[in-house]
């Protein structure tokens, strides 16, 4: 009775939770019918709500601003947009911090998670994953005596929290290990390990 039990949760607890996690997404993102004038909406015009309708419209939304950025005219209306934003005294800030993390994460050119790699975290004696994201820049490398990489340590079983630190590349061992199979590897916290 219990091995029954145990087997229910095993099939059922994935299930739900990717059920519940897409239904925060789908329902997060049918919020864009918010700004559809009111006689547009699906509601007045087939009589009920199409749930998902709106994740569709934000996805055709980000494919269209997407295509008119990427043509001669939409890039230079994109710059404009952009030096406003960039004179706007606290919008600037926050924008510009905004625009070059996410440039780094979601470009095609970017390498946010450039590798997985072996460091020995919290001391010396243990040893956890973590991603290669650079090299330290600015004023920091100057203070760095020797050939130091920036790894970024996340936490499991939640990879967008996580320590970001400068490690002498002599400590950092990369792994033959897709960035892929390292983050199942964390967010399983061991469990689903990488062949």
């Amino acid at each position: 009775m219990r091995k029954c039990f145990l087997t229910g949760l095993l099939v059922l607890v994935p299930l739900a939770i990717t059920v519940w996690v897409l239904n925060i997404i789908i329902s997060t993102l049918d919020q864009s019918l918010l700004f559809v004038p009111q006689r547009w909406q699906p509601s007045n015009l087939v009589g009920f709500d199409i749930p998902g309708f709106g994740a569709i419209l934000t996805i055709v939304i980000v494919f269209v601003v997407g295509l008119l950025a990427n043509n001669l005219i939409g890039n230079y209306i994109l710059r404009l947009w952009e030096k406003l934003l960039h004179r706007i005294p606290v919008v600037s800030s926050l924008y510009g911090s905004v625009k070059q993390v996410s440039d780094t994460l979601f470009s095609s050119s970017g390498n946010a998670f450039r590798k997985a790699v072996l460091i020995p975290y919290p001391h010396a004696n243990s040893y956890t994953i973590g991603f290669l994201t650079g090299a330290p820049g600015g004023d920091v490398k100057n203070h760095l005596v020797g050939d130091y990489v920036s790894v970024y340590v996340p936490t499991t079983p939640n990879p967008t929290s996580g320590f970001f630190l400068m490690m002498a590349r002599e400590n950092v061992v990369e792994l033959d290990m897709t960035v892929d199979a390292a983050l199942k590897y964390i967010v399983s916290m061991g469990v689903v390990a990488p062949e």
